[in-house]
């Protein structure tokens, strides 16, 4: 039997499991930052995302432009879309970053409506994302929001299935599968705001064998739909009764591996015009990101079980009337 090492010092989260019934949190949670292992996780991110922008500048102010690089900066500034996008990018994040989906959702509608082509709008989220997620991902572990076996269980496989899912996306169109996805969504938001009304029992145990294949599914599906992971890893974890805190970051932080596997084509096939929103996007996502971190960290469990409920009912209810009218 395992012998839990408890955090009896903290004095924000603690009390709250108290009222629930829940036992204190682990020492191993809110101090996740000094694992070694997740240690090298967050300097990969760190060094990924400075390579990142670090080759975007380059590109801006080295590249070969019709214009300058400062021009460039200039007509972004005084682009509608750009900054259209940065509220997009900010809103987004602090769903997305406090409930743990529902950014590629968020933006991809969002964009949508303000007018930009679906081509546009997926290839802007997905490359955002890796920014977003990235800073996301480090907000919780420093947060202790990060649960170390969850993050590893779900990493490798989540990256696994969101590659399997590019292969099958060139012969299998993802719509086909969006009515079963969103009907699963469904039964699974319900049954959270279920949870949230009734004496919520946490799940200490990550069982591999339930986990790995979830994470598999997650990263199919976030890229043969579009979008995904979060709806449907956060969702069945917590909807089994895992800790949503932990959950949210930890699904967060892995989020961020998935979304660099898959997003590196599309530097190569969108055009210049992408860039506008990109850089909207992720100015918006980065500044909420710590903020959304902090806030799933202080957010009550039942709080939490309401809201994610609630907005993957929602979306999903939306999804289905959508694809079925």
């Amino acid at each position: 039997m395992k012998i839990r090492h408890l955090d009896l010092e903290d004095t924000t989260l603690n009390p709250a499991h108290a009222a629930l019934g829940i036992p204190p949190v682990e020492y191993e949670v809110t101090h996740a930052q000094e694992h070694p292992i997740l240690k090298i996780a967050a300097y990969v991110v760190v060094a990924t995302l400075v390579a990142l922008a670090a080759y975007l500048l380059y590109s801006l102010f080295f590249g070969q432009h019709s214009q300058s690089g400062v021009e460039l900066i200039n007509g972004a500034l005084h682009n509608p879309l750009f900054w259209s996008a940065l509220l997009v990018g900010l809103i987004a994040q602090v769903i997305d970053g406090a409930l743990g989906m529902a950014y590629g959702i968020t933006s991809s509608t969002f964009l949508l409506a303000l007018g930009a082509p679906p081509a546009l709008a997926s290839g802007a989220t997905h490359l955002a994302e890796v920014f977003t997620t990235g800073v996301s991902g480090v907000s919780h572990l420093k947060l202790g929001n990060v649960n170390k076996k969850l993050f590893l269980s779900l990493v490798i496989p989540g990256v696994i299935g969101a590659l399997v899912g590019t292969y099958v996306l060139t012969n299998v169109d993802g719509k086909v599968l969006k009515p079963y996805i969103s009907a699963y969504l469904l039964v699974m938001g319900l049954y959270i705001l279920s949870k949230a009304f009734r004496r919520f029992t946490v799940q200490h145990e990550i069982h591999l064998r339930k986990i790995i294949p979830l994470a598999v599914l997650g990263g199919f599906v976030d890229t043969t739909g579009g979008g995904g992971w979060g709806p449907v890893v956060t969702t069945s974890l917590v909807g089994a009764g895992h800790n949503p805190r932990t959950t949210i970051g930890s699904v967060n932080f892995a989020e961020f591996f998935l979304t660099v596997s898959v997003a590196a084509a599309f530097f190569t096939l969108l055009d210049a015009s992408v860039w506008s929103i990109v850089a909207g996007l992720v100015i918006g996502g980065l500044f909420a990101a710590p903020f959304a971190a902090y806030a799933t960290r202080h957010f009550q469990t039942k709080t939490l079980l309401v809201l994610v409920g609630t907005l993957i009912t929602l979306v999903s209810t939306y999804n289905l009337y959508s694809l079925l009218k």
